[in-house]
């Protein structure tokens, strides 16, 4: 009888070997993995005897907490898939994820009950509404709470999995058009978390403070692959700057991920250099392209390797890392550093090559750039109901990135832009990312974005900007002049923009479809 790849044995396997361990830390409550495992199966019971059908899409609308942590487990050994929702969407792109999936019942912290009322009208799938934290007398939602339903819930029946089952669907961020779910099997998952734990060297002695939200892609795979391995999860509910500095010391925390514009706010943190960050062996850095800069900044400061990645929700989502290679001998460590702001190296079980406009395959010269493609297990079935854009990306079984990028002879990737960000300026192609890169060399620039804009000679020029680092001031024809040391005149911006903050989605990344609707406007 063969055994279904699936993440539920990570759940038993930690049960059973690490019962009395602490698993999971949220705010001043700790559970043990055997009170974990049970408080999964509670769940599990309580969509049972709700009537759930199999396969029903159950949506969780909240920040990072042990319940959402418990609903990976819990709402898929039950028959159901995971929903987990955006956080800082509005209430009509949420009301749109929640139709596209046809989710059957949506959890929700009590923070969102306007947001959730302001939708539930235009809903036409949802049947129940259950808060999380505290029952609201409103005559639509539910008067039990998440904890009431697993007080009363009664052993949960197990169901028969099949590894090529859907178990969680993530919507991407929808910041070129609207939301699409990436529909992940339980053997993306299981296989994705086997080739994160052989990376990443991942034991139960491991302290992972959460502070990727859940909602993006699992938080980078992190409940099942430390789950798998005993290690602790630290529930940060919302990106607080100052609270992860004071719990990376309090916890003993070992790793952690963020992406950029979280570490730009966690080194201008006053008082950053107080704390005790003895036990990190090491920090990521992802969801967006990082520099050399921001690397050498944060090894300075907390003392230990940090390391660039790639990946997709598309993707389960990590495809590479930046970890050191035997056969890769950098010269000193600014040549090290440029290195592991790279996208680095495929994980175990992950394939990448480029193509050109044609599809043909270019050299891996570290000069060709082309489409990035990957093929791996952790790579998504389909697209929710859209067979269509589902063919247009997985192709001969290669999923088609719409990012570009080279790969050299050691086979590092290194990316250079999205397709879209691509400018096209007098026939001539743009990275955004060039520019960008460049401003970061200032020491003034805390944050940038780069778009192209349209204009009557060149068709489209690029565009900056920029958010200062808080006691710094530039102007922009010193920022212009600084660009021009090192860029052609063709790639430097034709205006820089200073902004108080960038706008962001629910991960910290920038997002560069608001800059162009604020500038078309």
């Amino acid at each position: 009888m063969d055994i279904p790849l699936t993440p539920l044995r990570f759940k038993r396997r930690a049960a059973q070997l690490y019962g009395r361990k602490t698993g999971v830390v949220c705010g001043e409550l700790r559970f043990t993995y055997a009170e974990f495992s049970d408080r999964c199966d509670h769940l599990a019971g309580a969509l049972q005897s709700m009537g759930m059908p199999q396969g029903s899409r159950v949506a969780f609308l909240s920040g990072n907490c042990h319940r959402l942590l418990e609903a990976y487990y819990g709402a898929v050994q039950a028959g159901g898939v995971l929903l987990p929702l955006n956080v800082r969407l509005s209430a009509d792109e949420l009301a749109f994820i929640l139709n596209d999936s046809e989710a059957w019942t949506l959890f929700y912290e009590s923070d969102f009950h306007p947001i959730v009322e302001k939708m539930r009208s235009r809903l036409s799938s949802v049947q129940r509404f259950i808060p999380l934290d505290r029952a609201v007398d409103d005559g639509w939602s539910s008067r039990e709470t998440y904890e009431d339903l697993l007080a009363r819930a009664e052993n949960f029946t197990p169901v028969a999995v099949h590894e090529n089952d859907t178990a969680e669907i993530f919507y991407t961020s929808g910041t070129t058009a609207d939301p699409r779910g990436v529909v992940l099997t339980h053997r993306n998952l299981y296989l994705h978390a086997l080739s994160t734990i052989i990376a990443l060297g991942i034991r139960d002695t491991d302290v992972q403070l959460h502070v990727i939200p859940l909602f993006h892609v699992n938080g980078w795979g992190a409940p099942q692959s430390l789950t798998c391995m005993g290690g602790t999860h630290v529930m940060l509910r919302r990106f607080d700057p100052l609270r992860v500095l004071q719990l990376i010391s309090e916890e003993g925390v070992t790793y952690s991920s963020f992406v950029p514009s979280m570490a730009h706010a966690l080194l201008g943190q006053p008082g950053v250099s107080d704390f005790d960050y003895s036990s990190l062996r090491m920090l990521f850095l992802g969801g967006a392209a990082s520099s050399p800069e921001l690397v050498r900044r944060i090894e300075t400061v907390f003392k230990c390797r940090c390391h660039s990645g790639y990946g997709l929700t598309e993707s389960s989502p990590i495809l590479t890392i930046a970890l050191p290679k035997s056969t890769v001998n950098d010269v000193d460590d600014l040549d090290r550093t440029k290195r592991q702001a790279t996208p680095g190296y495929p994980l175990v079980g992950v394939e990448i090559d480029i193509v050109d406009e044609q599809g043909k395959k270019l050299s891996h010269d570290g000069k060709s750039t082309g489409e990035i493609l990957a093929r791996s297990d952790g790579v998504m079935k389909c697209y929710w109901n859209r067979p269509g854009e589902s063919a247009a990306a997985l192709q001969d079984g290669w999923l088609h990135t719409g990012d570009v990028g080279s790969i050299d002879e050691e086979g590092c990737l290194r990316i250079v832009d999205r397709k879209k960000d691509i400018i096209i300026s007098g026939g001539e192609n743009i990275a955004s990312l060039e520019i960008e890169q460049r401003l970061y060399h200032h020491e003034a620039v805390l944050e940038c974005a780069v778009i192209g804009v349209p204009d009557p000679r060149w068709g489209e020029v690029p565009k900056a900007f920029v958010v200062l680092r808080q006691g710094c001031s530039v102007s922009e024809q010193e920022l212009l002049a600084f660009c021009a040391q090192t860029l052609p005149s063709f790639k430097r911006p034709a205006s820089i923009v200073f902004l108080d903050a960038l706008p962001k989605g629910g991960t910290g990344k920038i997002l560069k479809r608001e800059l162009r609707r604020s500038s078309a406007g």
